[in-house]
Order: C-alpha cells, then structure tokens, then sequence
C-alpha cells in the first residue's frame, strides 16, 4: 500500500542580479541621478525661476519703472520751469521723487499679492508643496526672492530718479542732498516699497485670491488718507489726525521730509511700524499656511 507524501515547499527562487533584493543594493549599478537633502537654496532656486519666467514680473515691474522715472522727470521739469516763481531755497531736490514712487507701489502691492495668490488660482501650489513639503520653506523662500527684486528695482529707479533731480534743478536755489538725504530717500524708501510689497504678499498668501489680496492692499494704501480727507467736523479731528499721521502715504512722504501731518512718525521711525505690520503678517500667514489642506 503506498502512501501520499504532500511536495516539499521550495525555497523561493533568487531575485536576479539586476534586481536588489528587500533592502539590498543593486550590485554593479550606481544611479547617475546624485541623491542630494533638499535646503533652503534648492526652494530659492525655485521661486528665482518662477518669478522671472512669469509675465507679471515683466509688465508690473516695467510699469513700475515708467511710473518712477517718467513722473519724476515730469515733476523736474515743471518744478525747473517755474523755479523764479517757487519757493525752492533750500529745499531737498530728491523730496519730487516721491509722486513717483507713491503711484509706483500700486504695481509692487500687485506683483506681491500675485506671487502667492496666483499659484492657488492656478493650481500650481499643489505642484509647489510637493516638490517642497515644508510649507515654512516656500513661504520663506517666497519672501527672501520677492523682497530682493522689489528693493533692488526700487534702489536702482529711486537713485535714478534723484541723481536727475539734484542735476536739475542744482542752479533754482535748491541745497545739495546730504549723505543722510540720500541714505533715506534711495535705501530707506526701497526698503520701505518692498516691505510694502512683501506685506501684500502675504495678505495673498492668507487671502488666496488674486483679485481679493490687490483689492484689500489698495484699499489699506488710499482708503485711510481719504476717508480722512471727508472727516471734516470737530468731533473727529483726533481720528482725522491719526488717519494723516499714520497712512502709508504720509509715512512714505517721512522719508522726503514732506508729511501731510506736522507730527507723527520721523526719520526711519515708518520703516519699523511698516516691519511690525509685516512680522504680524508673516506670523498669521504662517499660521493659516499650517492650518489648511493646500
């Protein structure tokens, strides 16, 4: 009588030599795709290429630099035309740069609400958080690009500006610009559009809408200094006041000594309240950017 005997179970067989097994290596093959931890630098690399390879950049910054440019060489001239009959002894030439500059940030307030709120609008933040998952990176690398291009536009259109201004109107009585008169009105002013600038970015960033963000940072910018301007009974005198003090016009206008206040802010003091306001923002913005999906 023969009896059943179940098959021996069989080892599995070998993986081949191409193939690495679990947690093995791949033996003879090194990969030509170099195996590199992500930083900083890899995410600046990233938004550099973005915000240059965009048309937005092109048309707001360009028409940035016509505003600056064309309007404070308008205002030299007229200012020249009918020096005899002004009162320009002296008066800092470099102060007629700043209508220039105060229309100008209207384009730096949009490119900033575009470079974060147009990604959501598009969808590519998606492609963003996944290629770089920490959301304190993008954001900072966001702001390290955005706030570099804005300065360096606004220094090089500012002085520009200046040097024309000091040339032009150098024989109607003006006095010669200071160093301190040129510190404050090139690289205190820069300083200033672009953190004006970085602040719009971040209200895109919270807001999430393009149209929404350039609305809200408008209005911040114009509303204040007109809602002030109908605030005509004595009642309201004291918000009136602080409304003149503290609108981001009469701040920019600190920088050239030409306040619609004759107290507030002075000096470099606009500088830090708008660098209090930005940190504030960066802080909500963070938080929001923790907080949500996408």
């Amino acid at each position: 009588m023969s009896t059943h005997q179940p098959p021996m179970p069989q080892a599995p067989a070998a993986a081949p030599a191409w193939q690495a097994a679990p947690g093995g290596s791949y033996p003879g093959y090194t990969s030509p795709i170099p195996v590199v931890r992500t930083h900083l630098g890899h995410a600046l690399a990233s938004e550099w290429t973005k915000i240059k390879s965009v048309r937005s950049t092109m048309w707001t910054l360009g028409v940035f630099v016509l505003l600056v440019v064309g309007i404070g060489l308008l205002t030299g001239a007229v200012v020249k035309a009918h020096a005899d009959s002004s009162n320009m002894d002296g008066q800092n030439p470099l102060t007629f740069g700043f209508f220039g500059l105060l229309l100008g940030s209207m384009c730096i307030i949009t490119l900033g609400v575009l470079t974060t709120a147009s990604e959501y609008g598009t969808g590519m933040i998606r492609t963003t958080m996944t290629a770089c998952p920490s959301r304190t990176r993008i954001l900072a690398a966001k702001s390290i690009v955005f706030f570099t291009v804005a300065f360096v536009v606004t220094l090089a259109a500012s002085a520009f500006v200046g040097m024309i201004h000091a040339s032009m109107l150098s024989g109607t009585g003006a006095r010669t610009p200071s160093g301190s008169d040129w510190l404050k009105d090139t690289v205190g002013v820069s300083l200033y559009i672009a953190l004006l600038g970085l602040l719009s970015l971040l209200v895109g960033s919270m807001i999430r809408h393009s149209a929404g963000g350039i609305t809200i940072m408008i209005g911040a910018v114009l509303a204040p200094l007109v809602i002030a301007l109908f605030m005509a009974t004595s009642s309201l005198h004291s918000v009136q006041e602080f409304l003149f003090k503290y609108s981001i016009p009469s701040q920019l206008g600190v920088f050239y000594d030409n306040t619609l206040s004759g107290s507030g802010p002075t000096g470099w003091d606009p500088l830090w309240i708008m660098l209090a306001l930005t940190a504030a923002a960066y802080a909500g913005a963070f938080a929001l950017l923790q907080k949500r999906d996408v």
